[in-house]
């Protein structure tokens, strides 16, 4: 490949068979560059924007951090400008194409969710890897324990963890056996959905399990510490279900895929700077976040850098799905349809970190990274 337009090329085709085949998304258009980048590592990322604009199922995601090797603040950099590029690409869909490029910190070989899935290099050549829900099952469970102590809570959702997690097991043997591909993990993902007739009162809704706990709303003080009870009960359950468990198994916060969480900036109780709090304890990072279409690339570089910081000090996956959409500022609103939902623009803090960005270079592993 010695170009990235070759890059292209090949999304198109995978986009074509990804079609013929009835698959909805197909993930691992991706490039590891945690410690450096090859010269093919480079063209593919290049090529994000063209290829985000000219594919329907194709996605994106890119790994720039880990705990082992720190972060690569080049490949920070110029993800922030890919961010940008591919927002303006497909800004005629309201920037679309950002809601299928991620860009991790410590990215687990066997995440099965979208947007950021993709093969990982340890993985064999064939494997099933399922993902199962449930933010409607456990706010209904919570439902039953209102005003209860927080061990009657945390039993609770252990509990219901453990029951749709090992639903998700049996599905996942049973697919295994019928297309004679190997089992690989279960991840047990509170993702909510927002789909039409979905609430924090009875649909999918992280938020809605958060203010079900006894908050007000998502964003309150108190928000963090619940996130965090709820995420680690969610793993408690889960590994007692499945001798393998993986992928991220935890709660996902995005934003426009979450009415709760989109009622809760609404309300303006929700902002950038908590949701970057609440990131050091749930399972991913800044998730499905529209921001104006006027954020500098070298912004956008510090967010993902800052959520890069969190996960390689803390010895976990996080990852950052903005969206600039362009034409839009704050107090708009922008529809991605379907799974995607719809988000209110937030802003983001309007000084500058361009010299930090621009420095270059890597940002070295924190010392508790050496383990050998």
């Amino acid at each position: 490949m010695q170009t990235p337009e070759d890059f292209v090329t090949i999304a198109q085709t995978l986009d074509r068979a990804a079609a013929d085949t009835g698959v909805n998304f197909l993930g691992g258009y991706s490039a590891l560059v945690s410690k450096g980048m090859t010269p093919a590592d480079e063209n593919l990322i290049r090529s994000i924007p063209q290829e985000l604009a000219q594919t329907e199922r194709v996605c994106s995601s890119v790994n720039i951090g880990s705990t082992k090797t720190g972060i690569n603040m080049d490949a920070v950099k110029l993800m922030g400008e890919i961010v940008l590029e591919t927002a303006k690409a497909t800004k005629e869909n309201d920037s679309l194409g950002c809601a299928k490029l991620v860009v991790f910190c410590n990215a687990p070989d066997d995440n099965p969710f979208m947007a950021g899935a993709f093969h990982g290099v340890t993985e064999a050549d064939a494997v099933v890897n399922v993902g199962v829900n449930g933010p409607g099952v456990v706010k209904h469970a919570l439902e039953t324990v209102r005003g209860k102590n927080f061990e009657v809570l945390c039993e609770t959702v252990k509990k219901t963890a453990f029951k749709v997690t090992r639903i998700g097991q049996l599905v996942a043997q049973e697919a295994s056996e019928r297309l004679g591909v190997p089992f690989g993990i279960v991840d047990l993902s509170l993702a909510p959905t927002p789909a039409v007739g979905d609430s924090p009162a009875v649909g999918d809704s992280v938020a809605g399990i958060l203010e079900e706990m006894g908050l007000e709303s998502v964003g309150a003080p108190g928000t963090t510490a619940a996130l965090a009870l709820l995420n680690d009960q969610v793993k408690k359950g889960g590994v007692m279900a499945s001798s393998f468990v993986g992928g991220l198994s935890g709660a996902f916060i995005p934003v426009s895929e979450d009415q709760g969480m989109i009622d809760a900036v609404n309300r303006g109780a929700l902002t950038l700077e908590k949701l970057e709090a609440m990131t050091c304890v749930c399972s991913v990072g800044l998730d499905m976040i529209a921001v104006p279409g006027s954020t500098p690339a070298t912004t956008i570089a510090g967010i993902i850098a800052d959520e890069a910081a969190i996960g390689m000090i803390n010895q976990k996956t996080t990852a950052v799905r903005l969206i600039p959409v362009i034409g839009k500022d704050i107090g708009d609103t922008v529809e991605f349809g379907g799974l995607l939902g719809y988000a209110p623009i937030q802003p983001v803090n309007r000084f500058s970190c361009a010299d930090f960005v621009n420095r270059g270079g890597r940002i070295p592993a924190p010392i508790h990274s050496f383990k050998n």
